[in-house]
């Protein structure tokens, strides 16, 4: 079990094999400053070595889930003496930090209430799993601003699709739930905090019956899809099989289903 971080901006909450993020800026209705986005990464890269935690829950504390990158931060890169190559590399940590929840080797659920705008909606999309409120709020509202949604646009394209993408970003579109489900930046939709809540639990009920590790290995072919060609992708799909197969999840998922019993991960 690998010991997480310290953190000031968000609440790690650990149940068993499940932890739960929480962005903890309520007052900044959770929007992603400097300091948050180092310490999600930061957790983010103890929890992709740690095979004890099955999954993972993104949920924002107080009114919404995240309002987007902190504003005053974007104001300090704005100052003369700021050289252009900083404010490149501050825009290359975000899509890394995007990056690294989307790579993640457990099963990511987003729990999404009042609104996910800008950045908050990049994050949404990073994760595997999307349960949204139907009176959540939407936007992608950095053009609105004069700057791109940078390092957003790529998991936005990937949950929805580049037609919708292109719509949403170049006109700043605000949608709720129900046209994210649409879109398929949401999965599924609850009514209240209480049917988020019941919706996450049965997530985690269905995931504690697939194996981690064979988990971990369909997602990275899953992200390999749009980028490998077909021979490189089934060599990497061949692999993850053998390796799965000969391993010791594979191993015994074959004898608890020959021996009509439950496999050890799901008991």
């Amino acid at each position: 079990m690998t010991d997480l971080p310290s953190t000031e901006t968000l609440i790690l909450e650990r149940d068993g094999g499940w932890l739960t993020v929480w962005l903890n800026r309520p007052a900044a209705r959770n929007a992603l400053s400097a300091a948050m986005a180092d310490e999600l990464a930061a957790t983010v890269a103890a929890l992709a070595g740690d095979p004890s935690i099955r999954g993972v829950t993104f949920r924002g504390k107080g009114d919404m889930f995240c309002a987007g990158g902190d504003l005053k931060d974007f104001g300090a890169l704005l100052r003369d003496d700021v050289p252009r190559a900083d404010i490149v590399e501050f825009s290359r940590r975000a899509g890394a930090l995007f990056h690294a929840v989307d790579t993640l080797p457990q099963v990511t659920v987003m729990l999404v209430h009042g609104a996910a705008m800008a950045g908050g909606l990049g994050l949404v999309c990073a994760g595997d799993i999307v349960i949204a409120a139907a009176d959540a709020r939407f936007a992608l509202t950095e053009t609105m601003l004069g700057i791109p949604p940078a390092q957003i646009a790529p998991f936005v394209v990937q949950r929805a699709g580049r037609a919708a993408a292109r719509r949403i970003m170049l006109t700043g579109a605000r949608f709720d739930g129900g046209e994210a489900l649409r879109l398929g930046i949401a999965d599924q939709l609850a009514d209240d905090v209480a049917g988020l809540e019941a919706a996450e639990a049965a997530v985690r009920a269905a995931v504690r019956r697939c194996a981690p590790g064979a988990n971990a290995v369909t997602k990275n072919i899953v992200l390999a899809a749009g980028r490998l060609d077909g021979s490189a992708l089934r060599d990497l799909a061949a692999d993850g099989f053998a390796e799965c197969l000969l391993g010791e999840e594979g191993r015994e998922g074959v004898a608890a289903f020959l021996e009509k019993r439950k496999p050890r991960w799901a008991v």
